[in-house]
């Protein structure tokens, strides 16, 4: 796997289930609000889309919001067959389920049913153990990826061709936890400067949820965030089925000049907890605002969710569920914040600008990291429709 060296590297999660034809655009504005100043261009966003599939990407879809105008785009197709990709259509939204779960996990701390700094063992005993040097690995830690547990996909991607394997699996959450716990611990709990994604953290999480909130974690995210918010285009599948209307998933498994592997059906616990949602771009788009707004949390959580830590790559932080980023528009313009989402077939990327007026939801159906120049592409996709323009130079 060749290294990506744009900021879409930053964004893109890590490893499995990591933290992304005739045009069809469309696009409204709504006159109550009326004019937003600096406001994404059209025609900049459909072309910068329309070279996403210059680069090889079967198909891509995108919904930017600014104040009260929304505007819709897709390019290619939606499986190889031809049929167009429309905007709405449904995707695998990879690591973009982890800003739902930290949200459903805050919201359980907001209601007092749990605290941030609990050790897991109080609600989960047994499931994990302390570190080497006798510390717990508390919530907080588990949502920002400082606990130090071993990443389960690291193992799976061992697996002789790990990709179909997977997508045939039948893992439970135990068994994924297990999985990870049999490798050695990347740092123990508690040590400070330490950061490693770990998709282990959120199936804990996901296992949390449901013991705190009495219900399967799909149920949680539906009558906490899905219902409330009317995302009739979110779930969170208990089949390898992808329903309705969507984009099919590729990879070039055998090599560029063999077929594609459609990975469109894929098994609902591969990824359970950190990656395993369901949804389009407008619904992200609508829980990103309703986010921002402290519509899901109050203020102190939302805060403690956004008090990000460097990570492993430079421009790159992590909050509680939640990433922070300064390579997209530059750090003068300061950070956009959401969550990239990567698992196979899928590349997906939901971010607010850092004046919470600009907001992308931008996938695609193909893992970014097997299509050359798609990464840059992708990158002034999401610059187009997050960054300020430059000030205009006077005339000499």
């Amino acid at each position: 796997m060749r290294r990506l060296t744009t900021a879409v590297t930053l964004l893109l999660a890590l490893g499995l289930a990591g933290s992304a034809t005739v045009p069809a655009v469309a696009a409204s504005t709504d006159p109550a609000r009326g004019p937003a100043a600096a406001r994404p261009d059209d025609a900049a966003l459909r072309s910068a889309l329309d070279a996403v599939i210059a680069q090889g990407v079967p198909g891509a879809v995108a919904e930017v919001r600014e104040d009260g105008r929304v505007w819709r785009g897709a390019s290619g197709v939606a499986d190889l067959s031809g049929r167009p990709a429309r905007a709405g259509d449904r995707f695998r939204a990879g690591s973009v389920t982890k800003t739902f779960v930290a949200t459903v996990v805050l919201q359980l701390v907001a209601e007092g049913r749990i605290a941030l700094d609990d050790p897991i063992g109080r609600h989960l005993p047994g499931l994990v153990p302390a570190g080497a040097n006798g510390a717990e690995v508390t919530v907080r830690q588990l949502l920002g990826h400082t606990s130090g547990i071993p990443n389960y996909t690291d193992v799976l991607r061992r697996l002789p061709d790990p990709i179909r394997t997977l997508q045939h699996s039948a893992y439970t959450p135990h068994e994924l936890v297990a999985m990870a716990l049999r490798e050695p611990w990347a740092f123990n709990p508690g040590d400070q400067g330490h950061w490693q994604y770990s998709n282990t953290n959120y199936v804990v999480l996901g296992l949390l949820v449901e013991r705190v909130g009495g219900h399967p974690l799909g149920r949680e995210i539906e009558r906490r965030i899905v219902r409330p918010l009317r995302l009739t285009d979110t779930l969170v599948p208990a089949t390898p089925d992808l329903p309705g209307r969507h984009l099919n998933g590729y990879e070039w498994l055998d090599g560029p000049g063999a077929s594609p592997t459609d990975l469109t059906a894929f098994s609902a616990g591969a990824f359970w907890g950190p990656g395993n949602m369901i949804s389009t771009t407008a619904d992200l788009n609508r829980f990103q605002r309703a986010l921002a707004e402290g519509r899901l949390l109050p203020p102190w959580l939302l805060s403690e969710m956004r008090d990000t830590k460097d990570t492993d790559r430079p421009g790159r932080s992590y909050g509680l569920g939640m990433e922070a980023n300064t390579t997209v528009c530059g750090p003068d313009q300061g950070p956009v914040r959401g969550h990239s989402g990567s698992v196979p077939g899928y590349n997906t990327f939901s971010f607010t600008s850092a004046d919470g007026r600009r907001q992308i939801t931008l996938a695609v159906n193909v893992d970014l990291t097997k299509t050359k120049g798609a990464d840059e592409a992708i990158g002034r996709v999401l610059a187009t429709a997050l960054c300020r323009p430059a000030p205009a130079r006077p005339a000499a």
